[in-house]
């Protein structure tokens, strides 16, 4: 049997003492307050152990992973629609460039791109009767856990310095691909953006993509399929410009945030989350993929 507990304790210690940490974002000014000596690591074996080190307890801001979450919720309602409005290639560019969407008529290279996400967001408006509370209640749902919410300074700070994503959704909304009005979309948007978790509630939220979609409560919210196409979009397009480097060195699906956040899962097996709010050139958290890395390389636990 995997010693988990040991194995992480063993990176957690090796990568502490690391003279590099990455720079903490701050285009986004309320991230910026975090230290980069943060770095916590968690894991939700699919058995229901849990092993767990560090910063694992305290919330952040999860960014971009909640674009996955969003995902999930959505394509319970428009399995089949959602993919006339989006595509699930790598876009080989950073997460908020606007070049693609305009060469491409406003087809968004895939959902977890900013302006995928938008789209995205446009579904669940549609579909929500309250948006924000209602896929606030979904995440409390699937991690059995009320105590989730949005960090509205958070929500707030993304709205005053989101002039790309206000670009975004214009040029959306210019090709006919949002259906709603432009700032309620951003509002849900930031909203969504601004969730705030710990390590062990997100390994608690990604649950259902390593169980067949059955999340934590074993409640079926998304079909084995769904999960497995999440899953595989994750791993082609889950890092942003990075997503072949990730899937090259670590070899699972998962999603990365600007917060320093990383979730990564193993079907079947476990999830993993790992925050470390320094990020490297491409956005991502450069603890977080190193520790990533040395643990599917410790453990031989990798989808490959």
């Amino acid at each position: 049997m995997i010693d988990y507990q040991g194995t992480i304790e063993a990176i957690y210690n090796n990568l502490k003492q690391a003279p590099e940490k990455g720079i903490v974002a701050s285009y986004i000014p309320e991230l910026s307050k975090q230290s980069s000596d943060r770095f916590g690591i968690h894991i939700q074996h699919i058995d229901g152990r849990t092993f767990q080190i560090g910063d694992w307890n305290v919330p952040f801001s999860i960014q971009s992973i909640s674009k996955v979450l969003a995902l999930s919720k959505a394509i319970a309602f428009e399995d089949n629609l959602i993919w006339k409005r989006m595509d699930v290639e790598p876009s080989g560019n950073p997460f908020n460039h606007l070049s693609l969407l305009e060469l491409e008529n406003g087809i968004p290279r895939n959902p977890l791109i900013n302006a995928g996400a938008l789209v995205v967001s446009d579904i669940l408006i549609s579909h929500l009767k309250h948006p924000k509370e209602d896929f606030l209640n979904y995440v409390r749902n699937i991690t059995g856990d009320d105590t989730i919410s949005y960090n509205l300074d958070v929500a707030a700070s993304e709205q005053r310095t989101g002039y790309r994503n206000h670009a975004a959704a214009n040029l959306l909304k210019s090709f006919d691909n949002l259906n709603n009005d432009v700032d309620v979309v951003l509002d849900f948007y930031f909203h969504q953006c601004a969730l705030e978790m710990n390590c062990a509630q997100l390994s608690k939220a990604f649950y259902l993509f390593a169980n067949k979609g059955k999340c934590f409560n074993d409640k079926q919210h998304i079909s084995s399929s769904q999960a497995k196409r999440i899953n595989a979009i994750m791993l082609t397009c889950g890092f942003y410009d990075e997503a072949g480097e990730f899937a090259f060195e670590v070899g699972l699906p998962g999603k990365s945030g600007v917060g320093g956040g990383i979730v990564a899962l193993l079907p079947n097996d476990f999830v993993i989350s790992t925050w470390a709010p320094g990020l490297n050139a491409k956005g991502n958290s450069l603890l977080g993929m190193q520790a990533l890395e040395q643990f599917t390389t410790r453990t031989n636990r990798s989808i490959f």
